[in-house]
């Protein structure tokens, strides 16, 4: 048990951010597996989910959940799969 109010704050705040950053890791995830698997299906749903992909990736930068390049390079690498999957 933390010894100072403030110590305690602290741990309650970090409890708080903890769940909140998982959330939105989680969510990162989940739209990136669904972009890879709509690849294999029409277009439609294929623009769809990677413009939710792309939304998830940029609001989880633009939180600091992950690095600026992190993000850059996870976009990249969902493009280069769903090219390759669209062109085999």
């Amino acid at each position: 048990m933390p010894q100072r109010k403030a110590t305690a704050k602290s741990l309650r705040q970090t409890a708080k951010r903890t769940v909140r950053n998982k959330v939105r890791k989680t969510r990162v995830k989940t739209t990136v597996r669904m972009a890879r698997e709509a690849a294999r299906e029409p277009e439609e749903s294929l623009q769809q989910a990677i413009r939710q992909a792309y939304s998830a990736i940029d609001k989880a930068a633009k939180k600091h959940i992950m690095h600026r390049r992190t993000a850059a390079r996870k976009k990249s690498r969902l493009m280069r799969a769903v090219n390759a999957a669209k062109s085999s």
